[in-house]
This record gives structure tokens, C-alpha cells and sequence, in this order.
């Protein structure tokens, strides 16, 4: 039980969930590399989000008010790989709770997680080990909304994306307010943070995936992709609002990809990536189905 707020633990709680960067309770060498791949999650759904996705937990803070979630998280993490060690499960108080807690409406329940340390080919792949889809990577370039980060890792895994990749400059895909936003997306989705844009687009390139630049709107009726389809294994560079995509991305890119929009001047990074997305999406199912009409008529 802890009571004091000057606890370790309750410190690395506080920090992880306020987007601080948690420092490593445990001292020594963890209090570099090691902390700084720690996931605050908040909330009974979001911990039992993690425990579902694999993710190994380093510990667990209930409040007096959040033990019933507790017990059912626990019983979750019994049926998971790695569990709660019972010796990082504390408790406090609903007040100590609520000074460490990261929203307005504290849920009397949070858990540390060590991120996955996910790679490119991870990410080109997908989360699943066997994957028929071709590459759909959807990379920020510099969005530094982590509520922009988090909508866009939502999109990508609702509309079938391998994985997410930020550039140094953006948000923090881990952060509290990313993590709430995405509704757990990135707990399950590969994601590769802050890499460089020369060694990411060298990297593609090797890879033999398609880059796509989303430039400048222009009218008309659909999504126009320049130079090929989303169809093909491709990565589309999202640029911030303010700024826009780096000149070395626009000039590294196979072709742009436009949004048709009226009425307003830009789109914010997280709708714009949504429609993407979601273009993306189409234009697979489409071929899927062209593919499955043509072997059907072949076979008859």
C-alpha cells in the first residue's frame, strides 16, 4: 500500500502518465534506455488493451475505487503470455490515485508496460505473422499533435495498414493523449518512432516500396494518386499542417497523392491521413475482388 506521494513508484507512475517520461523506480542503469520504453496506460480498457497485445507489464497502481477493475485485469493477465508479476501491484489511495492520474476522470487503475521494440520489416509486414496484403505504411512526418499521431494510428489499423512510422520532430505515438486517441491501436500496431527521413526513405528504397508524397489539395472528385496505386506495396508521407512535408521527402517521392477538397484550405494531418487510408483500403478491395471474379470465371 502506498501512502506517501514522494513513493518511487508513485513518481514513475506520474510521470509515465502525464507524458513526462518516466524515470525507472528501480535506479541504475534503468534510469536511461530502459525507462524511456515504458507505456503509461490508463484505464481498465486500455490495460487489458496492452495485456491482449503482448506487451510485458512492469507494474500496476489500483486505487481503492479501482479494485474491482483490478481483479478482472488480473484474471486477464493470468490468460496472458506475460502477466503481472503479483510484487508490482500496488495500491493506494483514490487522492494519490488522482495526483498521478494523466486525465480529468481518473479510473482508479493504471499499469506500466515495456514497448515492443518493432523493426522495419515488422512494419512492412504487419502485426501478423502470415500476411497475404501487400506494405501499406503510413509515415508523420514532423506531426507534432499527439492527437493527430493517435487518429492516424486509429485510421491505419482499422483500414488495414502493416504499420506507422514518426519521423524525429513528432509526437510521441506512446504518449497518454497518442495512446487515448488511437483506442489502443498503438499497443497492437507496429510502430517504428522518431527514425530519420534519409534513413527511412533509403531503407523503402531497398525495400522496393512505393513512396508517396501527400501534396497540395487540389479540387476534383477522388484521391488522385500521380504515377501508380496504392495497390502496391507504398508508404505515404504525412506532413505536418503548419510546414507541410520536407522538401527531401517531395523529392525523393515516386509521386504525390492529393486530396480534392472546397470550402477550406487544408485538412488537419488526421483526417487527411484517415482519407488516405481509407483510399488505400478501397483500392485493395477492389482489386481483391477483380482477382476473385477472374479466377471464379476461370474455373467455371
Amino acid at each position: 500500500m502506498i501512502t506517501s506521494r514522494d513513493n518511487k513508484w508513485l513518481k514513475a507512475f506520474r510521470a509515465a502518465l502525464r507524458g513526462k517520461g518516466p524515470n525507472s523506480p528501480g535506479g541504475g542503469a534503468s534510469d536511461g534506455a530502459d525507462a524511456r520504453k515504458w507505456i503509461g496506460a490508463e484505464g481498465p480498457k486500455l490495460v487489458q488493451d496492452a495485456l491482449a497485445a503482448g506487451l510485458e507489464a512492469e507494474a500496476m497502481l489500483v486505487s481503492e475505487s479501482g479494485e474491482p477493475d483490478a481483479e478482472k485485469i488480473l484474471r486477464a493477465a493470468a490468460e496472458s503470455d506475460a502477466g503481472i508479476s503479483r510484487s508490482r501491484i500496488f495500491r493506494t489511495t483514490d487522492k494519490l490515485f488522482a495526483s498521478v492520474s494523466g486525465t480529468e476522470s481518473p479510473q482508479g487503475v493504471a499499469a506500466l508496460f515495456r514497448q515492443k521494440d518493432w523493426s522495419l520489416e515488422d512494419v512492412l509486414r504487419g502485426a501478423s505473422a502470415i500476411r497475404e496484403a501487400s506494405s501499406l505504411v503510413m509515415v508523420l512526418a514532423a506531426v507534432q499533435d499527439p492527437g493527430n499521431v493517435g487518429t492516424v494510428l486509429r485510421s491505419a489499423e482499422a483500414f488495414g495498414a502493416t504499420g506507422v512510422v514518426t519521423t524525429k520532430g513528432s509526437a510521441d505515438p506512446w504518449s497518454p493523449k497518442a495512446l487515448r486517441a488511437s483506442a489502443g491501436a498503438a499497443l497492437r500496431l507496429p510502430v517504428l518512432r522518431g527514425m530519420a527521413i534519409p534513413v527511412l526513405l533509403a531503407q523503402l528504397r531497398v525495400a522496393g516500396v512505393k513512396i508517396y508524397a501527400a501534396g497540395a489539395h487540389q479540387r476534383g472528385a477522388v484521391p488522385e494518386a500521380s504515377g501508380g496505386d496504392l495497390t502496391e506495396p507504398c508508404a505515404i508521407f504525412i506532413g505536418s499542417e503548419g510546414a507541410g512535408l520536407p522538401p527531401e521527402v517531395e523529392s525523393a517521392a515516386d509521386a504525390q497523392i492529393t486530396i480534392p477538397i472546397t470550402g477550406v484550405e487544408s485538412l488537419n494531418a488526421g483526417v487527411a491521413a484517415s482519407i488516405l487510408l481509407y483510399e488505400a483500403a478501397r483500392q485493395r478491395r477492389d482489386q481483391a475482388a477483380a482477382v476473385g471474379k477472374q479466377a471464379h470465371g476461370a474455373s467455371r
